[in-house]
């Protein structure tokens, strides 16, 4: 079983990647979305979506836009950094991105123009895994589509990726507009994991949170070949390592976790990306925290670094006993 850490905006960045795997990592690290043409034309802070010194084989390089040829241009890019391949961004469904045509966009747009996308990706691809002579996988993460979405679109979208060399599809079971309040539509994912079984992998994204999550996942698709974790993996960076060892044989210290992922942000981003990245980790960090909502305003109230490592000792002074986890 194969277990992702996924695509998060402004989160599934270098230091994010070294807090996790610090607790034992995972199997694969999805980037947060890379903007192709902002990418091919090499804008200021693009450098740093492409640091991958953590775990370079485990990088899943995951590329956005509205336009074709420009993410086909930011494949060789990409992949000059090494990693297991390139993901489409075929699910993001905030308005900003899929109203400009790009995520979840390509799965409302007419099939033929999606399958052009694909198939010109497929090809900047294969060009790499010549010149590198190595293999790349080719992947899609996306949801079920629109809010009227059909079985037999859906099945149409799923067999348009295979035929044009798409190995792994990860998939949210739920529609554009779907929040998080209720369970993804597991059922879906699972239909598509058995007709691919062998020729296509799934990995199913949502609501895993924990071993009892996971288990509902699993039992809803048990075709699938593995499962991804975002939020979940911001609220604990051990959660893979939590889900794979036995229960009550780990210990983690969170404070030095969380001074280690500020040092990180400071090692790994630029300055104008601090205040965003540490507020958005912490905004998951602390949620499991007796004094989580006070200890979150302290935080995301920023400003500087050295004030936030002070505000995360202040807290854990407060409650020592909160500092070390055993799981």
């Amino acid at each position: 079983m194969i277990l992702a850490c996924g695509p998060m905006a402004t989160v599934s960045h270098e230091a994010f990647r070294r807090s996790v795997e610090k607790c034992g990592g995972c199997d694969q690290y999805y980037t947060e979305m890379i903007n192709a043409s902002s990418l091919v034309n090499m804008g200021p802070f693009e450098k740093f979506y492409l640091v991958n010194n953590t775990a370079p084989e485990k990088i899943v390089w995951q590329i956005t836009g509205w336009n074709a040829d420009s993410l086909a241009q930011a494949v060789p890019i990409v992949l000059e950094n090494g990693g297991i391949g390139i993901d489409i961004n075929m699910g993001c469904s905030a308005p900003q991105i899929y109203k400009t045509g790009a995520g979840i966009a390509w799965m409302l747009k007419p099939l033929a123009e999606t399958e052009d996308a694909v198939a010109k990706i497929r090809r900047a691809l294969e060009e790499q895994e010549k010149s590198q002579n190595r293999n790349f996988r080719l992947s899609v993460k996306c949801r079920l589509g629109d809010e009227d979405f059909t079985e037999a679109g859906l099945l149409d979208f799923m067999e348009m990726l295979y035929s044009n060399g798409v190995q792994t599809v990860a998939i949210h079971p739920r529609t554009i507009k779907e929040k998080y309040r209720d369970l993804p539509k597991y059922d879906y994912a699972q239909k598509i994991a058995l007709k691919y079984k062998g020729k296509m992998s799934v990995i199913v994204n949502g609501a895993i949170e924990n071993r009892p999550t996971l288990e509902t996942a699993r039992k809803a698709c048990p075709d699938a070949e593995g499962f991804m974790i975002a939020r979940a993996a911001c609220t604990k960076p051990w959660i893979f390592n939590e889900l794979s060892s036995t229960p009550g044989e780990n210990t983690v210290d969170r404070q030095q976790l969380a001074l280690d992922f500020v040092d990180d942000v400071e090692k790994y981003q630029p300055p104008e990306f601090y205040k965003t990245r540490i507020q958005r980790f912490f905004g998951y960090y602390c949620d499991q925290f007796s004094f989580g909502h006070w200890f979150k305003s302290q935080v995301q109230n920023y400003k500087s670094m050295e004030d936030t490592r002070n505000k995360i000792r202040d807290y854990f002074e407060k409650q020592p006993h909160e500092k070390i986890l055993t799981y």
